[in-house]
């Protein structure tokens, strides 16, 4: 029998005059202000943390997370009733369906990682008690691999991870020579492996990175008969959210890897701490780590190897090519009086 755990963290998009009344709300009640960084207000209040954040968003969390929403923020903010009701809410979130999404595509170093989980009706709530939601939206990566390994643990049979390694990456971009080309064919290549686990299952959805055809182009015969929704914030979907916690851990866990075995501290992201630790793993190792470490179309690279008078003649046809977008920002930082601009 499945157990029942009660929720412990709540998010809410709150309309102007929603923010109003829960600004009222906290003022009123007896609860002690805190700070919260990029908050209009954020309170302890019984067991829970609420916090109102300029964007809009109220983010409540703790044990006491559910009774505060149910007996405070409800009745007197959101003017009606959510919690217990999000099947009627919300059904398509319940129904079987497989949800996919990828991490690492705009890291530097590390690989591209594409997850695919599955969701039903008595997955879902045990997903959110877990407190699984976009990977984005979680603290710290502490806590984010804390939550994908009791994922791993509930889902069991029911998810696949498909990593791409950086020489595997370079290879494909130099052959297809698109970003959107290498995730149109992780992505089904995730639900491909995730039927074989669930046949039965015809719905998947994922984030809008490209046309829709180009993943049902990559899919194979397993895949040409399920109905593939792309949407954007597609990690509202509890599937498309478990597949991102999913594919961010294996991708945390693999750059921790290869920062061990190369003895540099290879950081997420393309700043300027990336470059600088660029510079290190090519001083220590050779211009060749990179390919096996990096993602080399990105404008990264020119900038590791600038900082070392190389180019990258020195990487061969895999690491040669730089795409389009990354090419004409290049372009523009290297005007006169510019200094070279950090990629995003």
């Amino acid at each position: 029998m499945p157990i029942s755990v009660k929720p412990t963290s709540f998010t809410f998009a709150l309309t102007e005059e929603q923010q109003v009344l829960l600004l009222h709300l906290l003022q009123q009640g007896n609860y002690r202000p805190v700070r919260v960084e990029h908050t209009q207000a954020a309170v302890d209040a019984e067991n829970c943390r609420v916090a109102l954040y300029r964007s809009g968003k109220c983010l409540v969390q703790g044990k006491g997370a559910a009774d505060f929403v149910t007996f405070m923020l409800e009745p007197q903010v959101l003017g009606e009733a959510r919690l217990g009701y999000e099947e009627q809410l919300q059904p398509a979130h319940y129904e079987p369906h497989m949800g996919v999404d990828e991490s690492g595509k705009g890291d530097f170093f590390g690989p591209l990682v594409i997850a695919a989980a599955y969701a039903d009706r008595d997955l879902v709530p045990r997903m959110q008690a877990l407190g699984v939601r976009d990977s984005k939206r979680i603290s710290s990566d502490r806590r984010l691999l804390d939550i994908a390994t009791e994922l791993r643990k509930l889902l069991h049979r029911h998810y696949t991870v498909v990593r791409v390694g950086p020489a595997a990456y370079n290879r494909l971009y130099a052959k297809m020579r698109s970003v959107n080309g290498i995730l149109a064919w992780g992505h089904a290549r995730a639900l491909e492996n995730l039927l074989e686990l669930v046949p039965g299952c015809h719905r998947a959805i994922s984030d809008q990175f490209g046309s829709r055809q180009q993943v049902q182009r990559a899919l194979m015969a397993k895949g040409r008969n399920i109905e593939l929704e792309q949407r954007h914030r597609a990690e509202s979907d509890p599937a498309v959210a478990a597949a991102s916690i999913l594919a961010r851990a294996d991708f945390l866990s693999a750059l921790k890897d290869m920062s061990e075995h190369h003895g540099v501290l290879l950081p997420k992201g393309a700043s300027a701490a990336t470059i600088e630790r660029g510079g290190e793993l090519v001083e220590k190792h050779a211009p060749s780590i990179l390919l096996q470490t990096a993602k080399c179309h990105f404008r990264t690279t020119d900038q590791v190897l600038q900082r070392l008078n190389l180019t990258r003649e020195v990487l061969g046809p895999d690491g040669r090519l730089q795409s389009q977008a990354m090419r004409q920002s290049f372009r523009g930082s290297r005007s006169p009086g510019s200094g070279l601009k950090q990629q995003q």
